[in-house]
């Protein structure tokens, strides 16, 4: 959980854009860490204490630079530079909670690129020519609440009255609403379906963020340009039934093996996933959880339940549901075979959210001024953009290469690296608007 040292330049940079003040980022690194670590990771909870200590720091700054700052009914906090001209903002932004025992960048990092870019600007006397916004998005870590993106998505009055009574948070059981509330929301806007936010007035959103797997690491690249978001279909809790029988005692042909149907499943589907991909198809296919009942399974019986779940992931619907197609001609034929059941319960969506080619495009052009290799590249995680791009508000992402994953404490993202994102978004937020029109 380490913030590499490094020492980016205080000149001005290539792009002609004011140099973003990283000595202030690498500052509020630190002291959120101090202010919201444990003795094992990050642990800033949706709507808690950690992730309020957070939304206070950032606050905190940008009224000390003479920034503009506003919270909605959501809690979602907002930080404006003003800008030279009254047209649709460029807004920058991510989150400030964690998952529990995560790392110090994980969407950290998107809201100090963003300030640091601000105060670059408010540093060199530099007037945006729209304004700036930094947006700290509230509770987009569903791992508390079970639901996506609460904060982007109350920040378009898209929150229903059913979430915010009952989804409640990991650990305390506190219904959604009550935490908003509690935070300083005001829940009576959310329920009348009020948006803080109009997209018309939103000119372009871009969410910075480390990198939450290795591919930039090992292509040596220090940042990332996004395409898109992968949308998904997911059985959380699938079942395979069978007969439990002895392992000794019961031939091959009258077995019912819940075990050997699963794990020919799992064959299968990497069996079409590799030849989907060979067919230039973007898609991953993850059993993340695998079991057999701890209680009635036994070293020598045949199994007759496995409990187990999938995740499938691909930027293209069509590819979703080609894949799912896969899925159920597995699960049928298999059945039939060898004498199973599978029940796949209940199954969860999302659909895929594609970046603004303009601002991709523009983004990967500012990293070539800059002399810096910008891999393109798709993102496999859920983030806020993907409620901004569903709005039709041009929006694209920015990786930062961090090593370790994330969503642990051993997160390590580069200062340097952060630096080349921060400068890129800086020359970005010096172009008008209209020149991605």
């Amino acid at each position: 959980m380490t913030v590499l040292p490094s020492s980016p330049s205080s000149e001005p940079h290539s792009l002609g854009a004011p140099d973003p003040d990283i000595a202030l980022a690498e500052r509020l690194f630190e002291e959120l860490r101090r202010r919201t670590g444990t003795s094992r990771g990050i642990t800033r909870v949706s709507y808690g204490l950690g992730e309020q200590i957070a939304h206070d720091i950032v606050g905190r700054e940008a009224r000390r630079m003479g920034m503009r700052t506003a919270m909605d009914a959501g809690g979602n906090l907002y930080l404006t530079l003003p800008g030279r001209a009254s047209n649709p903002a460029v807004v920058i932004g991510s989150h400030l909670d964690s998952v529990p025992f995560g790392g110090n960048f994980d969407g950290a990092a998107g809201v100090l690129a963003g300030l640091a870019v601000a105060a670059g600007y408010r540093r060199a006397g530099i007037v945006p020519p729209q304004d700036l916004v930094v947006m700290a998005v509230r509770a987009e870590e569903s791992t508390w609440f079970g639901a996506s993106y609460v904060g982007s998505r109350s920040a378009f009055g898209q929150l229903t009255v059913a979430e915010l009574d009952t989804v409640r948070r990991a650990g305390d059981e506190i219904s959604l609403g009550t935490a908003i509330d509690a935070a300083g929301g005001d829940t009576r806007q959310l329920r009348e379906g009020l948006a803080f936010l109009d997209r018309a007035k939103v000119g372009c959103f871009i969410e910075p963020h480390i990198e939450q797997g290795p591919v930039l690491l090992a292509k040596g690249c220090p940042v990332g340009v996004v395409t898109g978001i992968r949308g998904s279909f997911r059985y959380r809790s699938a079942t395979c039934t069978g007969t439990y029988s002895h392992s000794g005692a019961t031939p091959r042909a009258y077995r019912n093996d819940a075990v050997l149907a699963c794990a020919r499943l799992v064959a299968q589907l990497d069996d079409r996933w590799q030849s989907l991909l060979a067919e230039d198809h973007e898609l991953t296919v993850t059993f993340g959880q695998f079991s057999t009942d701890p209680h009635e399974a036994a070293f020598s019986k045949v199994a007759g339940r496995v409990d187990f779940s999938l995740d499938v992931r691909s930027q293209s619907r069509a590819t979703l549901d080609l894949m799912h197609g896969e899925l159920a001609r597995s699960v049928d034929a298999l059945s039939n075979e060898l004498g199973v059941r599978f029940d796949l319960g209940p199954k969860t969506s999302s659909e895929p959210a594609l970046m603004d080619r303009k601002v991709i495009d523009a983004l990967a052009d500012l990293a070539t001024e800059q002399d810096v290799t910008a891999e393109i590249m798709p993102c496999g995680a859920g983030h806020d953009a993907a409620v901004f791009a569903s709005m039709g508000i041009p929006t694209g992402m920015l990786f930062i290469r961090n090593a370790n994953g994330s969503h642990n404490p051993d997160e390590a993202m580069n200062i340097a690296d952060f630096a080349v994102a921060a400068r890129i978004l800086s020359a970005f937020c010096l172009r008008p608007l209209s020149r991605l029109s």
